[in-house]
């Protein structure tokens, strides 16, 4: 239990630190702040339920990646990520492909936040039926998120497009929610038996 509350400890200060480092000087702000939203939110949610709620290990260290992911893509904006232009120059593709890491975590992790919620609660009997709900849920956020991006164009005009970052790409709405659902699927592919693992050894709320 002491290990396990140094390592949230020690999450929550990774990323806390990383938040402040990167809101001293953001390529703009405005994109800054909606994209590290989403991460303040989740520190927040986090910090409030650490007692009454506490999640699993993994879940922890899987939000708190999702979180500096954001945090990068905030500071930079998703279209000039150095990280990136790295995967630009090795994988030989036209743009920046950061902010499809970020998609693919945008479902890789909410699946796995819903399935925790689903089966601590018991709120769905199987686990083929947990796995579909919590893809369903990932793939609903990823959708929402759509949204948002497409009321911003609408709000901000111009001035959106470092948050939008589609970079020219007239599919990117479409190839943002796939990786969503790559992200997603591979998460209950990959993780359910080791979640399940992590939920046996929860401590009692």
């Amino acid at each position: 239990m002491e290990n396990r509350n140094l390592l949230t400890a020690g999450l929550a200060i990774l990323v806390g630190g990383a938040l402040l480092i990167s809101g001293i000087a953001p390529f703009d702000r405005l994109t800054w702040v909606m994209e590290v939203a989403p991460a303040v939110i989740a520190l927040v949610l986090l910090a409030a339920t650490r007692k009454t709620y506490p999640l699993t290990t993994l879940l922890y260290i899987l939000i708190a990646a999702h979180a500096l992911v954001l945090i990068a893509g905030g500071t930079w904006s998703y279209a000039r990520v150095p990280l990136g232009f790295w995967l630009q120059d090795l994988l030989g593709t036209a743009r920046n492909p950061y902010d499809k890491i970020g998609h693919l975590m945008q479902g890789f992790v909410p699946a796995l936040v819903a399935r925790e919620i689903l089966l601590r609660g018991a709120s769905v009997r199987g686990r083929r039926m947990c796995a579909f709900l919590c893809i369903c849920i990932a793939m609903a956020i990823s959708a929402s998120y759509e949204l948002i991006e497409w009321g911003a164009a609408l709000w901000l005009g111009q001035g959106a497009d470092e948050f939008l970052g589609t970079q020219g790409d007239p599919w990117d709405t479409q190839s943002d929610m796939l990786m969503a659902l790559i992200g997603s699927s591979a998460a209950m592919l990959l993780l359910a038996g080791w979640h399940d693992r992590q939920l046996a050894k929860l401590p009692a709320a």
